[in-house]
């Protein structure tokens, strides 16, 4: 259970940005102060890092370059378009950058690297895959919905979607890796 909430934690924290940007815009409705905020909150996280010394992420920057060039545009632009717009962009990078092989290895606890890397490994591959059809999803609706209804729905789906797929790859894991402990542990006796 303790990898468990390391590993939500992690995925939390990079997330966090996102998250606080569609909370505060669907409590609100102010994008300027959503996104500002979504931008602050960002740059606090890495800031933070660097103060504890601890090493910086490519995920992580990926996450704040994202956040600050969306942002940026979006507060420049003020057009709600393009904050609808916006997240397919973001799904189509990270998608890419998930395609990287070893990137989960960040959030994944060392027994599950050592036993199961080989699940991990297509896991990758698999969540490459939610991000490059959340982008699909969110262009279609970003172009058929209006902003508040848009805003709701890819709320839910988000925080759903990958919700879903981090217990499923959760429990795949832990279940290939239990299997296989108990089978390297028969042929040590």
């Amino acid at each position: 259970m303790k990898d468990l909430l390391g590993s939500a934690k992690a995925l939390l924290s990079d997330l966090a940005s996102t998250l606080f940007f569609l909370v505060l815009f669907l409590l609100t409705k102010n994008l300027i102060l959503s996104v500002a905020l979504g931008m602050a909150l960002g740059i606090v996280q890495i800031v933070l890092q660097f103060a504890r010394r601890k090493p910086v992420d490519t995920m992580q920057w990926l996450s704040l370059f994202l956040v600050l060039a969306s942002g940026a545009t979006t507060l420049l632009t003020n057009d709600p378009r393009f904050v609808m717009v916006k997240p397919s962009v973001i799904y189509v990078i990270v998608g890419v950058v998930m395609l990287k092989p070893g990137w989960m290895n960040r959030y994944l606890p060392p027994i599950a690297i050592e036993v199961v890397p080989d699940i991990a490994f297509i896991f990758g591959f698999v969540w490459a895959g939610l991000m490059f059809a959340s982008a699909a999803l969110n262009l279609i609706l970003a172009l058929t919905l209006d902003a508040a209804t848009w805003a709701i729905v890819m709320s839910i789906w988000g925080m759903a979607s990958k919700i879903a797929m981090f217990l499923i790859q959760y429990a795949t894991m832990r279940l290939i890796g239990i299997r296989r402990r108990r089978r390297r542990a028969q042929a040590t006796v």
